[in-house]
């Protein structure tokens, strides 16, 4: 099977990024979103983004942002990718792709087999469907809060989009994770921190490691 991929999310520190690219991560996420604990801003951007090697995607990570915003944010961290939370449409998401030439991500938040069908609106416009936990109302994140959704609704799903598996997944789940969903691409944020916002170099390598175990067992003898 092909490699899983893996996206460390959250980075704010070059540590992180250095554990995560030791590793063997593909993807190094940046959270552009003021409430979250692991936000950054366009300049902070500009500056860890010269930390990540050419072999690690970058991938902006927003909830309903405004276009400056994201405009400023792909530039600066010379973005590969667009990842988005909130409740974009798949219209916006089909102007962003086309006006900055990156590859378009959707969150997609899973409680129930229903919530999986959000996901097909999005079929003809985003490049990956990364299906997450939905989290609590009153919460103010869409994600990052450490919280996991039933992976058994993924058993049987079959998507025209390649799509991930984000949500409370850690180093001694993500085996779990992957055996039952198949996720070709596994997103961890919270997991791998050692208090909201601050990424732990150590879990970066375990998680990785332990993704790395989940394939060789999925490999054919």
């Amino acid at each position: 099977m092909a490699k899983i991929d893996v996206k460390i999310c959250g980075l704010g520190k070059a540590e992180a990024i250095q554990a995560a690219a030791r590793g063997g991560a593909t993807h190094a996420g940046i959270v552009f979103f003021d409430p979250s604990p692991r936000n950054v801003s366009p300049r902070e951007a500009m500056a860890l983004a010269k930390n990540i090697p050419p072999e690690l995607k970058r991938v902006g990570v927003f909830a309903n942002p405004e276009d400056s915003l994201l405009e400023r944010a792909i530039l600066a961290a010379k973005l590969d990718i667009v990842q988005f939370h909130g409740d974009e449409k798949p219209e916006r998401l089909r102007t962003i792709k086309s006006r900055h030439n990156v590859n378009v991500w959707k969150a997609i938040p899973v409680a129930t087999t229903s919530d999986l069908e959000a996901a097909k609106r999005y079929e003809d416009v985003a490049d990956l469907i990364l299906f997450d936990a939905r989290q609590p109302k009153a919460s103010r994140l869409p994600g990052g809060m450490g919280i996991a959704f039933d992976w058994k609704l993924l058993q049987k799903y079959r998507h025209r989009t390649p799509w991930g598996l984000s949500g409370g997944l850690r180093s001694d789940n993500v085996g779990e994770a992957i055996a039952i969903t198949g996720a070709s691409l596994v997103d961890v944020s919270s997991g791998v921190e050692s208090e909201p916002g601050v990424k732990d170099p150590a879990k970066i390598a375990a998680f990785l490691r332990a993704v790395d175990s989940a394939q060789a067992l999925q490999e054919p003898a």
